[in-house]
């Protein structure tokens, strides 16, 4: 093995640095796996409850103070490390992270059989969500954005409308074009962009007794027209990471019913971390994949 642990370290905003660290010791019975940053600490409530997402002590890598794991070697609690099947390859894997937070969004709205949905932005979150509640039965769902090339991966990964938003559309303008597009309003509506004006229309465009997930994070307060949804008894439901997703993730996958493998527009091998985080920084491609292992380069 080698000594060298070659590793991506943010010490400050905007100081991204390689460094070599100590190789971790591994326990036995190493396996290809998936791993989930957030390890519960204790057996709180939250624990016992099956929502250990939302434990105040929970793990989660890079987290401060808890280091992430973009290095060579590292090590993680076997209890949150997933076997991969043999059909699900290493790039797959890493990509179970993002879609595990589609899949708990559309747990948290309730999407099944029938659903018809609206998802506010195609960034990777949004197109996730989009792949997650077409997995689950949705039969319509309708996505936005700004940028006309994200609208246009929507397309191939299987949205069946595309709405251009352009900046200073009024919310309740563009819940009544996503009512045109799909010709009533959606069932659900899950909100990816935390942007104030989008989350009101988020509200306006879902239907009476539907619900509107927030995933997006964005200002910490936000106006919305909490009294037009409360009339009309539609759900406002938040959304904290995930929880017992890796398992349904990695079936979706090796069963073929999800295809993640579109979504990877741009690679890096780990030396050249700082690039392929400024990539990210300028919007560029859909996900940006750090290939850590030397000897698998390959997509």
């Amino acid at each position: 093995m080698e000594q060298d642990n070659l590793s991506v370290v943010l010490h400050s905003q905007g100081d991204l640095r390689l460094e070599k660290r100590p190789v971790p010791e591994p326990g036995p019975n190493g396996d290809r796996v998936a791993v989930e940053p957030g390890v519960p600490r204790e057996m709180d409530e939250f624990f016992k409850n099956g929502r250990y997402n939302l434990s105040p002590t929970i793990f989660f890598c890079a987290t401060p103070p808890d280091d992430g794991n973009l290095c060579r070697y590292y090590t993680h609690s076997a209890n949150f490390c997933y076997k991969l099947p043999d059909n699900v390859t290493f790039e797959e894997g890493a990509l179970i992270e993002p879609l595990s937070v589609g899949i708990h969004a559309c747990r948290r709205a309730d999407v099944t059989l029938g659903s018809t949905v609206l998802i506010c932005g195609a960034g990777p979150i949004g197109l996730v969500c989009l792949l997650v509640a077409k997995a689950m039965g949705a039969v319509q769902v309708v996505i936005t954005d700004l940028f006309p090339e994200r609208l246009a991966m929507a397309k191939e990964l299987g949205a069946d409308f595309q709405l251009t938003v352009k900046r200073g559309d009024g919310p309740q303008q563009l819940a009544t074009r996503v009512e045109n597009m799909l010709g009533d309003q959606p069932h659900i509506t899950i909100e990816c962009t935390g942007v104030e004006s989008s989350i009101q229309a988020a509200i306006y465009a879902t239907r009476s007794g539907g619900v509107v997930v927030l995933v997006g994070l964005g200002s910490e307060m936000a106006t919305i027209p909490l009294i037009n949804a409360a009339v009309r008894e539609v759900d406002i439901r938040g959304v904290f990471r995930y929880c017992n997703t890796w398992p349904m993730a990695i079936a979706m996958l090796a069963s073929g019913k999800v295809n993640v493998k579109p979504l990877v527009t741009h690679r890096f091998p780990l030396e050249q971390a700082v690039q392929a985080f400024e990539t990210t920084r300028q919007g560029l491609g859909i996900k940006v994949m750090l290939k850590c292992d030397q000897n698998d380069q390959n997509p």
